[in-house]
């Protein structure tokens, strides 16, 4: 049944107009992104230009005017706002993605709750809590924790997580708060991480919307659409992330 409607979106895309889209994805999406992007392509014709980045610099740039059709935000707050604020098609934000928020070390053999109360580090890379949601996560669950005061000295912050995620790489810092679907990319990752308890903070629900230039644009609306069959979901679901029903 599944592989049936599958194949029905795929001929009522190929019966559409091919077109064109410009797609703002948070950074924690971006590989996924670009995979489903793709596939939908391949199959639809319709051609999809990506951009990824934070979910707070993607919200200034689409209220200066930035000419995005489709958001992948980091959040559910974001593409709520701008439904509010009538930049965004009402009735087309759904949940496409639930995030988990990870410590990893690339170094360290044990990444843990122990090494944070234990100081055991140089530096923490977080993302930018008023730019990127996964950063405000980060910085909820240490504050949770009791440890946000203590560990300011060693914070180092990326503008969002695909950066945070550098700087640990790298060796710009020793542990940073990540998310799960970046480890799961990059399976031969050395060190070892710590899959944050979802208590700890506010759950990472990511929403998709279709901005308001685009409610005419049929390379945008399919896309969408294409995010909420099975396959896309699956793929998604292989990606790290959790699944809204």
């Amino acid at each position: 049944m599944r592989s049936l409607a599958f194949l029905c979106l795929i001929t009522c895309m190929r019966a559409a107009f091919a077109a064109d889209a410009h797609v703002a994805v948070a950074a924690n999406f971006a590989a996924p992104a670009q995979r489903l992007a793709d596939t939908f392509s391949s199959a639809s014709g319709h051609k999809l230009a990506l951009s990824s980045g934070s979910t707070g610099k993607f919200y200034a740039q689409i209220k200066s005017g930035a000419p995005f059709d489709v958001l992948l935000s980091a959040d559910e707050e974001t593409p709520r706002r701008l439904e509010t604020e009538k930049r965004a098609v009402a009735g087309t934000r759904f949940t496409y993605a639930v995030g988990r928020l990870a410590l990893w070390g690339a170094k360290a053999d044990v990444a843990d709750e122990g090494v944070l109360r234990r100081g055991q580090f140089s530096r923490l890379a977080i993302a930018n809590p008023r730019l990127a949601p996964y950063g405000a996560a980060a910085r909820e669950a240490l504050e949770r924790l009791g440890l946000w005061t203590t560990v300011q000295g060693k914070i180092v912050q990326g503008e969002n997580i695909a950066q945070t995620f550098q700087f640990v790489s790298s060796g710009n810092a020793d542990l940073g708060f990540v998310a799960l679907s970046q480890l799961r990319q990059r399976q031969a990752a050395a060190g070892s991480f710590w899959l944050v308890p979802e208590a700890l903070h506010a759950p990472l629900r990511q929403d998709a919307v279709l901005l308001g230039r685009a409610s005419s644009n049929a390379a945008a609306r399919a896309f969408l659409e294409y995010l909420r069959t099975p396959p896309a979901r699956e793929r998604i679901r292989e990606f790290g992330y959790a699944l809204a029903p």
